[in-house]
């Protein structure tokens, strides 16, 4: 896109891929500026059904006959959108390459938004999702004004695109943008935010950076991108930039916002927010786990010490935060069962859920069904995998969600399965699975997994109701 043209400046806009997470809420954003909407996805979803339902036309035929004829003849006045996922032989984008189509990648058009505003990001290898939701949740509890893209569907709002005009404009900031800094395909580059959040570097998409270090590089290069303040988790050592505010943030008493006195009260994670050694207010966390008290704390420091907002609303919103959907979110829960949905595709991830599941139902049996998700991450991590799945009761393992790869010659779940240690341990299909927690149904279940797993939750679901309604 030129650098003097906006957004508003096009007549319509086409998706490559308009169904993802990330892309619907940038296509929500232009549905409300009134630019008329269009794409394409794979498959239809609940996502995709509801922008139609919102106004946008979406094919689910990736054949150049199916692009809108207003699209085709009115290429300068379309502003193409392209997701990373969409596989390199797709007709239409084939097609807009050879007519020298204008092709914005999602992180460019999200840098193109951001720029022009306040833009809060939330970067790290896990968190991000949960924290960057939860930096928006609490600016719509202290009434501030703000424009969110998250990477998953609020379960406070249920969507992944919130936008709050009616409120308070803080004074000298303009518009606040908060959205995830996505590190795959170094996404985050194209980002120049006034303010970010840093939760982890544990390597991952080594696919794209090659190695361990170069990933980390890729996390140096960004905060120097950022203009104003970085709250970096007190785990990472890497270099900063001198010019911005540097704080650390966790459970440590040295990091300059930490958690103090976390305690578990009626199901509930509770803390005391300390900022340098001072004790600032108790806060009761309305999503569960010792990783999301870390999750809030960092949001907290953004709201705190950048932005001034007040305590006693931050404390309702805390206690009021129903986090994303898929990030530990309760699917059933009782005093007989629990069911358990998260995202976790990286083995630290898995660690954070299973070691709080354990501390929340520490006399129970914990079941997982995970799935791997891409053959090179399974590659690269499998020990780590292994070594996490080992601490669960019972493991079912679906085969791997391949996305945009082609299979690894001997990457595959049973190759895993095999280096879990374990006995109680098995792969499955999805029928399968239904079929096993219908005779014999788990305790505590954990659905783990960023493939397509969540075609299972509402069925499972089902099944625990059912259970339920029997024994009343």
């Amino acid at each position: 896109m030129p650098e003097n043209q906006r957004i508003t400046d096009y007549q319509q806009a086409y998706f490559l891929g308009i169904g993802g997470i990330g892309m619907s809420a940038i296509a929500r954003y232009l549905l409300q500026l009134g630019i008329p909407v269009m794409g394409y996805d794979k498959t239809p979803t609940p996502l995709t059904q509801a922008l139609i339902n919102e106004g946008a036309i979406i094919t689910f035929n990736d054949e150049l006959e199916a692009l809108p004829e207003v699209v085709k003849y009115n290429l300068d006045q379309t502003l193409f959108i392209l997701t990373p996922a969409i596989p390199k032989n797709h007709p239409q984008w084939n097609w807009l390459q050879s007519q020298n189509a204008q092709i914005l990648k999602r992180s460019e058009i999200l840098g193109k938004i951001a720029q022009n505003g306040y833009c809060i990001a939330v970067a790290g290898t896990h968190g991000k999702t949960t924290t960057s939701t939860l930096v928006a949740h609490l600016l719509h509890s202290c009434n501030v004004n703000f424009t969110a893209f998250l990477g998953g569907i609020s379960s406070n709002f249920g969507t992944n695109y919130i936008r709050k005009t009616d409120g308070i404009n803080l004074p000298g900031k303009g518009e606040i943008i908060v959205l995830e800094a996505d590190e795959f395909d170094r996404s985050f580059h194209r980002l120049n935010p006034d303010l970010a959040i840093i939760t982890a570097i544990d390597p991952d998409h080594l696919d794209i950076y090659g190695t361990a270090e170069a990933f980390t590089q890729a996390f140096v290069d960004f905060t120097h991108l950022i203009s104003t303040g970085l709250l970096i988790h007190e785990s990472l050592n890497i270099p900063t930039p001198a010019n911005i505010q540097v704080v650390q943030y966790g459970k440590a008493s040295a990091s300059g916002v930490h958690a103090n006195n976390i305690h578990i009260n009626q199901g509930d994670f509770c803390f005391d927010l300390m900022i340098n050694d001072t004790q600032i207010a108790p806060f009761r966390c309305g999503l569960p786990g010792h990783h999301n008290v870390q999750n809030a704390v960092a949001a907290l420091g953004i709201c705190i010490q950048f932005l001034q907002l007040p305590i006693h609303q931050l404390q309702n919103g805390i206690a009021s935060f129903k986090g994303a959907k898929r990030r530990f979110e309760y699917i059933h829960k009782s005093d007989r069962f629990v069911v358990i949905d998260d995202y976790a595709h990286h083995p630290e991830e898995l660690n954070a859920i299973i070691g709080s599941v354990k501390t929340l139902y520490p006399n129970k049996t914990i079941t997982g069904i995970f799935q791997p998700h891409l053959f090179s991450r399974t590659q690269d991590f499998a020990d780590g995998f292994a070594q996490s799945l080992s601490e669960l009761d019972q493991i079912y393992l679906l085969n791997i969600y391949p996305a945009r790869e082609q299979p690894i010659p001997g990457v595959n779940s049973d190759w895993l399965l095999s280096l879990i240690d374990h006995p109680k341990k098995e792969v499955i299909t999805p029928d399968q699975v239904l079929e096993k927690i219908k005779h014999n149904p788990a305790e505590v279940l954990l659905i783990l997994g960023a493939g397509d797993i969540d075609r299972i939750v509402q069925p499972l679901a089902k099944i625990y109701d059912e259970l339920e309604a029997r024994t009343q």
